[in-house]
C-alpha cells in the first residue's frame, strides 16, 4: 500500500476521484531499482502495471526467427520517462508482456497489482474507462516512437 498522495503527483492519474485514488493506493506499492535491473521479461505473465517515478526504463523486443533467418537479438523499442506507465499488458488480454523492461539507471517504480486492478475496473466502470483511455494514449505515443525508429533504420 502507498499513500494516495503519491498518485496525486502524476498526471497519468489526474482523472482519479478521491475514492478511486484510495482504492488504487491500496493495491499499489513503491519499489527501488538499481541500474540494469530486470523488471520483467518478454513473455512473462503481466502481473503488474507500472509507473516510473524516477530514473529511466528501456523496453526491448526480441524478433522471432522466421523463414530460416536468424533473429538479430534484442531491439530497443521504447524509453520510459518519469511519470509514464509501462507494463500495460497487465490490463490487456492475454496479460503477457510483449517486451522486456530493464532500468537504464537507478530509480523508483510504482507497481499496481494487475489482477486487483482489473477487478477494481470491473466494479468501477468509470475508472476502467478512464484508465484505458490513459493507457491508449501511452500506447500510441510508444507506437509513434517505434515508427520513428523504424524510419531511421530504413533511411
Amino acid at each position: 500500500m502507498i499513500s494516495p498522495e503519491i498518485l496525486r503527483r502524476y498526471p497519468f492519474f489526474s482523472f482519479l476521484t478521491d475514492a478511486q485514488r484510495k482504492a488504487l493506493a491500496m493495491i499499489a506499492e513503491e519499489a527501488a531499482c538499481e541500474g540494469g535491473a530486470v523488471i520483467f521479461e518478454e513473455g512473462d505473465p503481466a502481473s503488474d502495471l507500472y509507473l516510473l517515478l524516477d530514473g529511466s526504463v528501456d523496453l526491448y523486443f526480441t524478433p522471432r526467427v522466421t523463414s530460416g533467418h536468424p533473429a538479430p537479438g534484442e531491439i530497443l523499442v521504447g524509453e520510459i520517462n518519469p511519470g509514464e506507465p509501462f507494463g500495460i499488458s497487465a490490463l490487456i488480454e492475454p496479460h503477457i508482456f510483449s517486451a522486456a523492461a530493464r532500468t537504464a539507471k537507478p530509480g523508483r517504480i510504482l507497481k499496481v497489482n494487475g489482477p486487483a486492478l482489473r477487478a477494481l475496473c470491473e466494479v468501477d466502470c468509470a475508472l476502467g474507462y478512464a484508465l484505458m483511455r490513459q493507457l491508449a494514449k501511452a500506447a500510441l505515443e510508444r507506437l509513434h516512437f517505434t515508427r520513428i525508429q523504424l524510419a531511421a533504420v530504413r533511411a
